[in-house]
């Protein structure tokens, strides 16, 4: 088994030597794909300094900030052609707990896709401003109510996929980014008739009072649902299944 744990950084230099840390230590069958913006912090040669010591460790090399869609995008194609048998999607602030790693491999045998949900027991979310806390719960419900999808937590940046699932539809084609990305894996997996499970995080903010969350990402997962879903209706009136 190979699991490839994609991170995608901008500015995580004092974050990755811990973080990698962690996660290797979580499975002997784990790696790390860095896929490194440029930043202007020296995160992308630290990583190499680690992967040069540690051959779990590759990095990714981007001209510039180009988008966690695009982010993911260039890391599970890398992934693939590594002979990837999972990949992972994670972020490096340690918002994401390496612990739950072993759940996610061991939850992944019985499904395609593996969730991590902050709204499965309640809602599990440390540092989130109300204001933010209640703009991602109702964004889920939001989602469900257009596009049928039933994951409690359509917005989660912690998930796994297998490789069958990366491999049955065209990267380049998902072109949406931030949140709207995770809506639109999550959508096109269901779409494919791949099994979706969740299964229960703690997801500590690590920019306590401080929203990552902008109005055109907003703006875009609000369009991007009624895209999906209107492409799908589209696909079966012409028989395009």
């Amino acid at each position: 088994m190979k699991a490839i744990v994609v991170i995608p950084t901008y500015n995580e230099r004092d974050n990755i030597v811990r973080l990698s840390g962690e996660v290797l230590a979580q499975h002997p069958d784990l790696q790390i794909l860095f896929v490194d913006d440029n930043s202007p912090d020296g995160t992308g040669k630290l990583a190499d300094e680690l992967a040069a010591g540690n051959e779990r460790i590759s990095v990714i090399h981007r001209s510039g900030k180009l988008g966690l869609g695009s982010a993911y995008r260039t890391g599970f194609k890398a992934a693939l052609a590594m002979g990837a048998d999972y990949l992972i999607e994670m972020d490096a602030d340690f918002s994401h707990s390496p612990t739950v790693l072993p759940l996610f491999l061991e939850a992944i045998q019985n499904a395609d896709l593996v969730v991590g949900s902050r709204y499965l027991n309640g809602v599990s979310v440390v540092n989130w401003p109300i204001r933010r806390l209640m703009l991602s719960f109702f964004a889920s419900v939001y989602t469900r109510f257009v596009t049928g999808l039933r994951v409690k937590d359509c917005t989660s940046g912690f998930k796994c996929f297998r490789r069958s699932v990366i491999e049955a539809f065209d990267l380049d084609s998902v072109k949406s980014d931030g949140y709207s990305f995770q809506i639109e894996m999550n959508y096109r997996c269901m779409e494919k008739g791949f099994r979706i499970v969740e299964v229960p995080i703690i997801f500590i903010d690590r920019h306590a009072g401080t929203s990552k969350m902008s109005g055109k990402i907003v703006r875009e997962a609000v369009t991007m649902v009624w895209k999906l879903r209107l492409g799908t209706l589209l696909r079966r009136l012409v028989g395009k299944g």
